[in-house]
């Protein structure tokens, strides 16, 4: 049994690091609170999907103001990651709202209320 791990996933993991690090740095006030949940690389390495979200969540118009941002530092974040990770091509970037994680706490939420609810009843 092997442990070792596709190349595509270990680059997609720097990549990950590397974007995570650069948006720290940029000045865009859209991109405030933004952090970068997870990333998918395909096999071939010249396409990857980043999943962001805001710390504090985000409603449909904030992230779309989010995604905007984004896409319009994505030549930078393209070119600086490229060079950081050290990839002979650039791959495309395309980001995505993570929206697990808001899924997730809703239906705590609602494990929360129906629990009270039981408890007032009892």
């Amino acid at each position: 049994m092997t442990t070792d791990v596709k190349r595509s996933k270990r680059v997609g993991e720097r990549v990950r690091e590397e974007v995570a690090l650069l948006l720290r740095t940029l000045s865009d006030p859209r991109l405030v609170g933004v952090v970068v949940t997870r990333v998918e690389m395909t096999d071939d390495l010249s396409f990857v999907r980043v999943f962001v979200r805001k710390d504090e969540g985000a409603d449909e118009a904030e992230q779309r103001v989010l995604l905007k941002g984004l896409d319009a530092a994505s030549g930078r974040i393209r070119r600086e990651v490229t060079r950081a990770v050290g990839l002979r091509t650039a791959p495309g970037f395309r980001f995505q709202y993570d929206e697990g994680i808001d899924a997730q706490h809703r239906v705590e939420e609602l494990l929360r209320e129906i629990e009270a609810e039981r408890n007032t009843k009892s």
